[in-house]
């Protein structure tokens, strides 16, 4: 009799045992697979000068699924080193966009998607912006003006797709001009344009470096 109490409650401690380890293993397996924490970080750079963009402020806002509305959770200053870093609940979203300012450069927003996203390492996503620098086009008609005389220009270096940006299609200005139109630039990057002063053999090509932080003037006389 006491053989056989003995070995049932080593039995039983076996089980018991096992049972054990098989709730920890279960917790630490559901805790990896539920709603751990995400760590997105990288590096923000300044393009126009191949260096950290010092003191660009970031913010990190995340969308629900099946909405539009961003909801901040998490701000920081790019320090010296040019990193960025947060970490934030495995919350269900359907994406997560970052924004990156700094005064006088050109504005990033970047989206990253929950499905791109793993809790296994830190997600790395590195950006870069440029400084902002302007262009004045100035054009005059002085060269025997007369109010018939037509105009055309296009651009053909310069920056493209944003809400400053001057169109890449073509311009027209008529009659007797003295007139500047500003454009925003990469900086230290190059723009130019075409142009032709229609019904003559009055044309060529306008080009300049602009300058980061400044406004650089092209000035044609036609």
């Amino acid at each position: 009799m006491w053989n056989y109490s003995f070995f049932y409650i080593f039995r039983k401690f076996e089980f018991m045992k096992q049972f054990t380890l098989f709730l920890i293993l279960l917790l630490v397996f559901s805790c990896k697979k539920g709603k751990a924490d995400f760590t997105l970080k990288g590096t923000i750079t300044d393009i126009t000068f191949n260096q950290n963009l010092v003191g660009a402020k970031i913010k990190l806002y995340q969308v629900a699924v099946g909405t539009t509305q961003e909801d901040l959770i998490g701000t920081a200053t790019i320090g010296s080193d040019g990193t960025y870093s947060f970490t934030f609940p495995r919350d269900k979203m359907e994406k997560y966009v970052l924004r990156i300012t700094k005064t006088n450069y050109f504005d990033l927003e970047e989206t990253v998607y929950f499905k791109d996203l793993t809790i296994e390492n830190d997600n790395v996503r590195n950006y870069g912006t440029y400084a902002k620098a302007w262009v004045k086009l100035t054009f005059r008609n002085t060269l025997n003006p007369a109010a018939g005389d037509q105009f055309k220009f296009i651009k053909q270096l310069g920056k493209e797709g944003c809400a400053e940006c001057c169109s890449d299609t073509e311009q027209f200005l008529y009659g007797i001009v003295d007139t500047s139109i500003y454009c925003i630039n990469n900086g230290n990057d190059y723009y130019s344009y075409l142009y032709f002063k229609l019904n003559t053999s009055f044309s060529g090509t306008m080009e300049t470096q602009t300058v980061a932080f400044d406004t650089t003037e092209i000035i044609l006389n036609y």
